[in-house]
């Protein structure tokens, strides 16, 4: 079966947010359990992201930039900037904790910001794993060209290709240029698949599908995927992990897990950013 997903689109000012992944049609597509597209977005000088340390368990996030520069801070101690084509992946596992904000120097310009945040399930035997930190440059992710594709990939195995990033399940995940008329192939039997257009049009078995389309294939479907302009997609899949419980930052396969985690949260026994007080409560609890 293919199917259309229509997202969440969320005003937050100067940001838009379309919020694909948890759907109600559409759980998950493979181990991806989290479809966030932030933009495209311009500030003014002075403003910008600055999101406060917040925790997350049994997950990993995947933070990738079409444009724009995010800086990321960790309980790990990793302190570094992302930007556009560089993939940012953090497993957290038992529990980290980590803020996204900007450097001085790009928050006292005008600037722009356009991206995607995917979170990955872990598998059951991995939600409580050792958090761990992965950026991967831009330059260092596999490339892949084929017949008016121009491809990246971002993480997993796919067209015999494996990008450098420590994944714990089947899965694929690519950033994909398509030339008028190129006809695209999925790169895995027996996976769940999801395109999501950024922009241009793409056709699926004859139907047209322009930007902020987003298309899951069932895995015994092979969709005729053509693009009907130049157009970039987001391919994404794998095979899935069986349900999982989301509340807030927090994944499990367990509900008594997620409940342990609230309560750290609120205890102060999560991890901390050095340097970094000003964390984000847990929602329906008083700051004071």
């Amino acid at each position: 079966m293919v199917k259309l997903i229509s997202g969440k689109v969320t005003d937050m000012g100067n940001l838009t947010v379309r919020r694909i992944l948890p759907h109600r049609d559409a759980r998950a597509v493979g181990p991806f359990i989290f479809f966030d597209h932030m933009g495209p977005a311009n500030f003014a000088a002075g403003d910008g992201i600055d999101v406060a340390p917040h925790p997350h368990i049994g997950l990993a996030t995947v933070t990738y930039l079409f444009d724009g520069a995010i800086l990321h801070h960790d309980s790990l101690g990793n302190h570094l900037e992302i930007r556009p084509g560089d993939l940012n992946w953090m497993t957290a596992g038992r529990g980290i904790t980590h803020s996204e904000r900007e450097t001085g120097d790009v928050k006292n310009r005008d600037h722009a910001l356009h991206g995607l945040q995917l979170w990955v399930a872990l598998p059951t035997e991995d939600e409580d794993c050792t958090p761990d930190f992965t950026h991967v440059a831009k330059d260092d992710l596999p490339i892949i060209e084929d017949a008016g594709l121009h491809m990246r990939l971002i993480a997993g195995e796919a067209f015999g290709k494996t990008a450098p990033v420590p994944v714990k399940s089947k899965l694929f995940y690519l950033d994909i240029h398509m030339d008028e008329g190129a006809q695209l192939l999925l790169p895995g039997e027996n996976q769940e698949a999801a395109l999501y257009v950024i922009d241009g049009t793409l056709a699926i078995d004859g139907d047209s599908h322009g930007a902020f389309s987003f298309i899951t294939i069932a895995p015994e479907e092979i969709p005729d995927i053509i693009a009907q302009t130049d157009c970039r997609v987001m391919l994404l899949g794998g095979l899935p992990l069986g349900h999982r419980h989301m509340w807030w930052n927090f994944v499990s396969s367990s509900k008594d897990r997620i409940e342990q985690a609230k309560s750290d949260w609120v205890k102060g026994d999560f991890p901390q950013i050095p340097g970094e007080d000003d964390i984000i409560p847990l929602p329906g609890r008083s700051t004071s």
